[in-house]
């Protein structure tokens, strides 16, 4: 599978500004994926320019051998009628159900299944939000700061599962956790301005997985290599 953009070009209606000009990248093996950049730079309007929910562009994107793409934010909200377990039930195509109790347990809402979702934290809204994408039949999953609110011992627990879980899936994850992306992602895309150049740097992550530790002090030169490039 190859998830490649070619010269993406966009600006908001009726602004003078580009967002992006001529921005190009390529991701072409499954796993983690960061989009890094300070707050303004653009990474939520790339993510819905890449899942589509934004077609306002100008620019070329290739996906060979990839057909659904999934966006998820950690804003979203699920109905309030019915109990997150009866929610997820429903939604939960027969392919996954065997990973529905997985991931449950996995992210710790194992007690949580029965209470509505207004009733949760807003981590635990995130996670079970973000449950629901991950038993859909997806090729890429765009997470948009999908675990705010979530501690970190949390958020690493549920990224390595997911790592476990799904090798051959695309993750594009969001995120403004220098250590998080420098740790868990195999490459790290670092967005900029659309006044400089390059507008984005490819960065090789340590892609720590449950199979996988890593080197402390290579750790830390892949963070400053990766706030160098955003500065």
């Amino acid at each position: 599978m190859l998830f490649k953009c070619r010269d993406i070009t966009f600006k908001y209606p009726g602004s003078r500004n580009y967002v992006f000009k001529n921005l190009s990248f390529e991701m072409v093996e499954p796993g983690f994926h960061a989009l890094f950049g300070p707050s303004g730079v653009g990474k939520t309007s790339l993510a819905k320019i890449l899942t589509g929910e934004t077609m306002e562009f100008s620019g070329e994107i290739h996906m060979d051998g990839m057909k659904t793409l999934l966006y998820s934010y950690n804003l979203e909200r699920l109905p309030g009628w019915s109990s997150v377990g009866k929610h997820l039930e429903k939604v939960t195509p027969p392919s996954q159900k065997g990973k529905k109790d997985e991931l449950i347990e996995a992210f710790g809402l194992k007690e949580l299944v029965g209470f509505r979702f207004s009733q949760l934290s807003l981590g635990q809204q995130n996670r079970i939000n973000l449950i629901r994408y991950l038993l859909q039949d997806f090729h890429m999953l765009v997470m948009d700061e999908s675990l705010a609110n979530v501690d970190e011992l949390t958020r690493e627990k549920i990224l390595l599962k997911m790592k476990d879980m799904f090798p051959d899936t695309f993750f594009l994850y969001i995120s403004h956790n220098v250590i998080e992306v420098s740790k868990f992602c195999k490459e790290i895309l670092v967005l900029r301005d659309a006044g400089k150049v390059p507008q984005v740097t490819k960065i090789e992550g340590q892609n720590c997985s449950i199979h996988r530790q890593i080197d402390k002090e290579k750790l830390e030169l892949t963070m400053l290599e990766v706030m160098n490039a955003s500065s």
